[in-house]
């Protein structure tokens, strides 16, 4: 055994040894020894040149002083290192990037989730389960005891509420992190069995998970926090039992949570991407078994709860799916707007160009009013203009682009011309705030800022 490992295998005794509690019983000591084995780590690791990462024992320590810590200073602190960890030591990366790249997995990392059937190898302990690692039935109950906490009344001021969204966003990014990394390969390579064998693929595609519920659950805390309900119910806070720590670290988790789980809807509605391209290609088999993309079921819920459908859109911000999202939405009522023939002009993909020129009369707008109220469409458009907007400037993919279909300023003038139509078949609609942004700014690219023209007031 070479001194360098001998002195590893020290420096952890050592550290470990910090969380030895037996025959401590101020609760203060035990504390501050907490907090001095996360700075052993974060220093031994972090703020020196190290290539080694801890052993699998410290990540799971400090995972479960995430889980099971009363002290906000060490969940947070916790959490911090944790994050930064999986920066600095991914259990999946790149290998020769410059030449000839291929991924590299290191199957004996310590990792947060429990995807196998197999037990978790411990160098020198053989296989081991703990009772803290999620397996896909916990990460479905984590998610659902968050959504139980964002439906009650009055959100709960304590210290586990907090920990359930920090841990979920320390998990979104650890999938994040191995999706990423398999997503640049794939590109090259289109080879499914990159993703087929990716950590979120594995959470999704287990028995124990019910995929729809999941989706369901994801798009009911994103409209949970987009209801401006939330903001006031951050303020309710017993004074007997105010903490305003713990009240100013859960109103900025539960930012971040918020972001993490829009994040994660997205990992999603990509991974369905890739395995519809897998599918055209024949590369999946009967091992991939099937299930409904997050993308269908987001369609269906929005197309039963209509209600839902302005605070979703507004919420969840990426542009690429806001935007595919919302042509699916549109595409069920333009097609059947008029009768088509087999030499009718209608493109293999539904372009926004596409979409708005259904508009581009009184007589169809009229017509596709008849099926769903003119004040729904106009917020559609509204968005619809809005995701064409970011894309642009964010010089999304080609693909993204060409979902567009036109330019910028052709986009905008049909836009400004459905508005109208559509008021000419409802009098009295009201244009709301949020379209009339929309409205202004699509007048400055399609070269018409009269104001009596577009007729915004």
């Amino acid at each position: 055994m070479d001194n360098s490992k001998v002195r590893s295998q020290g420096f952890e005794e050592n550290t470990m040894a910090l969380l030895d509690s037996s025959g401590i019983k101020d609760s203060r000591d035990i504390h501050d020894d907490r907090i001095a084995f996360l700075e052993a780590v974060r220093s031994s690791y972090l703020e020196c040149d190290s290539n080694r990462p801890p052993s699998w024992n410290m990540y799971d320590a400090t995972f479960k002083m995430l889980r099971g810590s009363k002290s906000l200073e060490s969940v947070i602190a916790s959490f911090q290192l944790l994050t930064e960890l999986n920066k600095k030591f991914p259990r999946t990366y790149l290998l020769n990037e410059a030449e000839s790249p291929d991924i590299f997995v290191n199957n004996e990392a310590w990792s947060p989730f429990v995807l196998g059937t197999e037990g978790i190898h411990v160098e020198g302990q053989g296989s081991k389960i703990t009772t803290d690692l999620l397996d896909p039935a916990g990460f479905a109950s984590l998610v659902d005891g968050i959504a139980q906490d964002f439906n009650r009344t009055g959100f709960e001021l304590g210290i586990e509420p907090l920990q359930n969204m920090l841990l979920f966003q320390y998990l979104i990014e650890v999938l994040e992190a191995d999706f990423i990394t398999r997503q640049i390969l794939y590109k090259e390579s289109l080879n499914w069995i990159l993703f087929r064998e990716s950590m979120l693929n594995m959470l999704l595609g287990s028995r124990k998970i019910h995929h729809k519920n999941l989706v369901k659950t994801c798009m009911a805390i994103i409209l949970r926090r987009s209801h401006h309900q939330i903001l006031e119910e951050d303020c309710k806070m017993s004074t007997d039992e105010f903490n305003v720590p713990l009240a100013t670290a859960l109103t900025e988790v539960k930012r971040r949570m918020h972001i993490a789980m829009k994040k994660f809807l997205t990992l999603i509605m990509d991974l369905d991407l890739v395995r519809r391209q897998a599918d055209s290609l024949g590369a999946t088999s009967r091992i991939d078994g099937t299930r409904s993309s997050a993308l269908e079921i987001i369609l269906d819920e929005l197309t039963y709860n209509i209600h839902d459908l302005s605070p979703f859109l507004m919420a969840f911000s990426e542009p690429k799916w806001k935007l595919e999202v919302i042509l699916q939405y549109l595409s069920k009522y333009c097609m059947k707007a008029s009768v088509r023939t087999r030499r009718a002009n209608i493109p293999n993909e539904i372009t926004v160009d596409y979409v708005l020129s259904n508009f581009s009369t009184t007589v169809n707008a009229k017509t596709i009013a008849k099926k769903i109220s003119s004040g729904i469409f106009q917020i559609l458009l509204a968005h619809l203009f809005q995701a064409c907007l970011s894309i642009q400037e964010d010089n999304c993919t080609d693909k993204s682009t060409k979902k567009i279909g036109s330019t910028l300023a052709e986009i905008s003038k049909k836009f400004v011309f459905a508005i109208q139509n559509f008021r000419k078949t409802e009098e009295g609609l009201e244009i709301v705030p949020f379209v009339k942004e929309a409205l202004f700014t699509a007048t400055l690219f399609a070269g018409k800022i009269e104001n009596d023209d577009m007729q915004i007031q």
